[in-house]
């Protein structure tokens, strides 16, 4: 079972790293554009290390992870939406390079890069606090409500780290007319929490005790 499931991840990992590499080096028309090799780097290197991590100690979940499939169509919908956001940002961050558009500069990209990095240690803390995070909205019979950690100052930490690495990878590529498309992304994750949110009180038990508890969906006292 474990070889299938490296096979799978390998297999993925490889997909994303190639469809990343076509998008942002295909439009920038070089394989000079430093600033897709720094984002190659700050993305996929710790990804592949908390991959092996995953496969190790908590194979399960990483099944769950590389599970990315919606049952539900409208959740369907917000997937599909969030990964052509992407395709756009990254075309158009190459497409910025080859053509001399205005490009941010360094100290701001140094600073993005510091960001998703903390977000991405922050995306790895929800991870471990939460064993039953699955790529798709579901619940399962053995779930129960996680308020430790986190999740006591937010109800969704995973949402409110992958904000921050969506809209700094941009920043990364040095392109502010891509960034300022990725914040587009907000409103699909404010979509996607309410339709979950509707699951989880339906399905979950405790979940809507849980929401009195915790007020602050994504960052304290703003939402």
């Amino acid at each position: 079972m474990k070889n299938e499931l490296l096979i799978k991840a390998l297999t993925k990992f490889l997909l994303g790293v190639s469809i990343l590499c076509a998008a942002i080096f295909g439009a920038a028309g070089s394989l000079g554009y430093w600033n897709g090799w720094v984002l190659m780097a700050a993305l996929f290197i710790p990804m592949a290390i908390m991959g092996v991590v995953l496969l190790v100690k908590e194979p399960e979940l990483l099944r769950k992870r590389l599970n990315a499939k919606e049952k539900d169509a409208k959740q369907g919908g917000v997937v599909k939406a969030s990964g052509q956001l992407f395709i756009v940002a990254f075309v158009l961050s190459g497409l910025g390079w080859r053509f001399g558009w205005y490009m941010l500069p360094r100290w701001v990209v140094a600073i993005a890069v510091v960001l998703f990095l903390l977000a991405y240690l922050m995306y790895a803390e929800v991870l471990r606090e939460n064993s039953y995070l699955s790529r798709t909205i579901e619940v399962t019979e053995e779930q129960k409500v996680i308020d430790t950690g986190l999740y006591a100052i937010v109800r969704h930490p995973m949402y409110s780290a992958t904000i921050v690495l969506f809209i700094t990878m941009p920043m990364i590529l040095g392109s502010p007319i891509a960034t300022a498309i990725m914040l587009l992304y907000i409103p699909l994750i404010v979509r996607r929490i309410h339709l979950e949110e509707k699951l989880l009180e339906r399905e979950l038990k405790g979940y809507s005790d849980y929401k009195h508890k915790v007020r602050y969906r994504l960052f304290p006292y703003i939402w």
